[in-house]
């Protein structure tokens, strides 16, 4: 992964297991497996480009820094400030 490294909260951890238990619960293994991919692929976009992520909710909830990126082909929003080292990812939550 090129760019910063992108670090999960504990909160995003559990986020993210919970999400893969409901797909895989619910869905199927594939489909969880497929939320895990769309998941590194946005975590790689983020690492190499953090501005990608939208603004708006740093504005609505008065946390400057914060951006929010959708997950493509997932119903999940990633949320997440620049640090100068890293990426520091806060949630991952469903829309």
């Amino acid at each position: 992964m090129s760019g910063k490294p992108v670090i999960q909260r504990e909160r995003a951890n559990r986020d993210v297991e919970a999400a893969v238990d409901y797909y895989a619960r619910e869905a199927s293994a594939g489909t969880a497996l497929g939320f895990i991919d769309a998941l590194q692929s946005a975590y790689r976009a983020i690492a190499g480009h953090p501005a990608l992520g939208s603004p708006r909710y740093a504005q609505e909830l008065a946390l400057p820094g914060l951006r929010g990126r959708a997950l493509k082909g997932f119903p999940s929003l990633i949320f997440y400030i620049e640090r100068e080292s890293h990426i520091d990812v806060w949630r991952v939550l469903q829309a």
